[in-house]
């Protein structure tokens, strides 16, 4: 990105909508190490906390992002027996990669803040990736705000 902001690409299961999520470089690095296996020598936040859920019997069920207010996107950690805990969604992202949890967003964020992307198996997927890319090269956060 031209501002050197981390962008998480969520996308929809079974639908051409990608949510895009802007989130910082730390955030960022904690999801690239769970995406690619990484165990560092010591625990980060994200590797403690699940540490702590397991310690405690406590289980991840699912990460809902619920909306987006002021550019700003809301998630929830939906834990074992009901709870309900709210999160950034960087950190819901991270936890959940670790957990194995699915992430959900809910369909009016996706309406709103979601960005169609033609079929990855149609042969006019590269078209639309090369559009992606310049709607993101173009796009700020601020164009998400309602």
């Amino acid at each position: 990105m031209p501002s050197n902001q981390p962008i998480v690409l969520l996308r929809e299961v079974g639908g051409d909508r990608f949510l895009p999520i802007w989130i910082g470089a730390v955030e960022a690095t904690a999801i690239a190490f769970a995406q690619q296996g990484v165990v560092p020598p010591r625990p980060m936040t994200h590797d403690l906390f699940k540490d702590v859920l397991d310690a405690v019997g406590v289980t991840l069920e699912q990460v809902r992002i619920t909306e987006v207010r002021d550019n700003t996107y809301y998630a929830e950690l939906v834990l074992s027996g009901g709870l309900e805990v709210s999160s950034r969604p960087s950190d819901s992202i991270a936890l959940a990669l670790r957990t194995g949890s699915p992430i959900y967003a809910s369909e009016p964020l996706l309406d709103e803040a979601g960005v169609l992307m033609a079929d990855p198996d149609s042969e006019e997927q590269e078209d639309e990736v090369a559009r992606f890319r310049q709607f993101l090269d173009e796009v700020t956060p601020e164009d998400f705000s309602g």
